[in-house]
């Protein structure tokens, strides 16, 4: 039980992480409508900020490959849970406090705060139960 429920959260994670493959591939125009929706103001067309999407999305997308390669293979890569759930945590917290301090409405803020904050104390709880789980399974 413990096992699937790890794997769900990793699944949730890669999802999560790895959708920000699209500020590396959509074309500015369409990222930039993209992240009006998702609250943003007027974003102009300037190339430093394209540019810092790019790279944005490009660390994201590559946590993303992280969880996906700890989901894909979670015994050879168990030992890299727990700092993923802490790293995880931290950027929840720095979600949390930077959202707070800025005064952001609650679309998107409080979704990615409750997303890293969640997959990172999920991670905690149930990785130590799953390899009991599985040492059982041995």
């Amino acid at each position: 039980m413990y096992t699937r429920l790890l794997k769900l959260l990793l699944a949730v994670a890669v999802f999560g992480w790895g959708i920000s493959i699209l500020g590396v591939v959509l074309p500015w125009s369409v990222a930039t409508t993209g992240l009006s929706g998702l609250g943003a103001g007027p974003i102009p067309d300037d190339p430093m900020l394209n540019y810092w999407l790019r790279m944005a999305g490009g660390g994201f997308t590559m946590v993303g490959a992280v969880f996906a390669a700890i989901l894909i293979a979670p015994r050879k890569y168990a030992v890299l849970i727990p700092l993923m759930a802490w790293l995880s945590i931290a950027e929840g917290a720095i979600l949390l406090v930077s959202g707070l301090r800025l005064g952001l409405p609650p679309f998107p803020f409080w979704g990615d705060t409750g997303f890293c904050l969640s997959i990172g104390i999920g991670l905690l709880l149930v990785h130590p139960r799953a390899e009991r789980e599985q040492a059982g399974d041995a």
